[in-house]
């Protein structure tokens, strides 16, 4: 048994395939059988008097997306986009369809297609977001690999709600309350530590209820923390990244970008690096003179981030964001504490925020004092305040959402194609 994608290499040898019938036509003697196994897809040609009669009843009474498996000769095929083709000699039934495919060539609209995920799954660009989504998952782990970073998976369950229950999913633990975590960034500070560089890569949970193309209530996120880095090093080793994961897309996933009609040349742009750093202040008042109503003091919305990424050919930094708008644990800028440390990478095209970073407060005075301004119970930091009162250090680290960069590097218009089974806030099937 051989996988599809393996194919072109021998040319010339008699192969066995298991797949599944996708496509198909016949002239009467001449059967095509269009034939996919996950790997690829491939035509089998087969001709009435060469195959015994077995074979060909099982040809002709074929329906979309039974399993078979096939006999015959790899051959080439210049016309073929694969540049191959099988000339059959044999064709077994392995399960018959039971009744019609639901989804036919026909057009469907975007529920049926969500209701029927499990077989949509099946299409060719589906397949080819899915080939994508993985191969940017596997460079983000060689990436932080080669770079000396420890995997250590934060919990899902948490304690306390550490930013307010508002965003968070409630859970009974027990014979008490724990939550779905929004994110595993404080645990990383404790284990960077301990071994300097960690990271952990699994699913978060929002329940915002958010209806947008960029928000689903399950995803997957990377967080990063590494002790003694600042944020300028934060924000070159967040660019290292992205540039490697994109050039690793480019050079592995062409087959599948182009499948998908991606415009690849903002791609390219991005693999090069040189992204550009704007401050908050100078990107508000770049959004007002692009015709935005955004007020200084205020953050940026996904319109924001659209209108500013346009400007662009490549993702960019925007940093220094007031002291107000972001999170308790964002070290202040010593040189202007109104701001602090921190940056979100924007995509391009406008595909907008895919990074989130800052620099942490290492001070547990100052970090204690936050805790209080922003009226959270202290006793549920205690632990993370440790951190500091035992050995601080300066650290830094950021969190990427996987399935905003699928969508940006795929060029989706949904983040609801990125992931296997999507979380919304109205779909929780299949």
């Amino acid at each position: 048994m051989v996988d599809i994608a393996l194919l072109k290499p021998k040319i010339g040898e008699q192969i066995e395939l298991s797949g599944w019938a996708y496509n198909f036509r016949s002239s009467g003697s001449i059967f095509f059988l269009q034939l996919r196994d996950g790997t690829g897809r491939v035509q089998a040609v087969f001709s009435k008097s060469e195959i015994d009669a077995e074979s060909w009843a099982v040809l002709e009474n074929l329906t979309m997306e039974s399993s078979v498996t096939i006999l015959g000769l790899v051959k080439a095929e210049p016309r073929s986009p694969s540049g191959i083709e099988v000339q059959g000699s044999s064709c077994r039934l392995i399960a018959a369809t039971v009744g019609e495919f639901p989804i036919s060539k026909k057009e469907h609209g975007t529920d049926f297609l969500m209701d029927n995920r499990h077989l949509w799954l099946r299409s060719i660009r589906q397949e080819a977001i899915m080939r994508v989504r993985n191969e940017i998952e596997f460079a983000m782990r060689e990436f932080f690999y080669k770079k000396n970073f420890v995997l250590t998976d934060s919990p899902i369950f948490t304690p306390n709600a550490c930013e307010g229950t508002s965003e968070l999913f409630e859970v009974k633990y027990f014979d008490t309350l724990a939550y779905l975590s929004q994110s595993g960034q404080l645990y990383q500070e404790a284990t960077s530590s301990a071994l300097k560089r960690t990271y952990c890569f699994g699913p978060t949970f929002r329940s915002e209820k958010s209806k947008t193309r960029r928000h689903l209530t399950e995803f997957w996120m990377l967080e990063a923390e590494a002790s003694f880095m600042d944020q300028t090093e934060n924000m070159a080793l967040q660019e290292e990244m992205t540039a490697f994961i994109v050039s690793r897309v480019l050079e592995r996933r062409a087959d599948d970008l182009k499948t998908l009609e991606r415009d690849i040349a903002p791609l390219q742009k991005a693999a090069e690096g040189a992204y550009p750093r704007i401050r908050y202040t100078d990107a508000i008042k770049q959004l007002q003179a692009l015709g935005s109503d955004i007020k200084d003091g205020d953050d940026l919305g996904a319109d924001d981030e659209t209108i500013l990424t346009k400007q662009y050919d490549r993702p960019i930094f925007i940093t220094h964001y007031p002291v107000e708008v972001k999170s308790f644990y964002m070290k202040p800028d010593p040189e202007d504490p109104r701001f602090v440390l921190n940056a979100d990478m924007l995509a391009p095209e406008g595909y907008g925020e895919v990074i989130g970073g800052s620099q942490r407060i290492d001070d547990a005075a100052l970090l204690e004092q936050r805790i209080k301004d922003h009226k959270l119970p202290m006793e549920a930091f205690e632990w993370y305040l440790d951190i500091r009162r035992y050995g601080s250090v300066p650290h830094s680290g950021f969190g990427i959402g996987l399935e905003r960069s699928v969508a940006w590097i795929c060029g989706l218009e949904h983040i609801r194609e990125t992931i296997p089974f999507p979380r919304t806030i109205n779909r929780l099937n299949p």
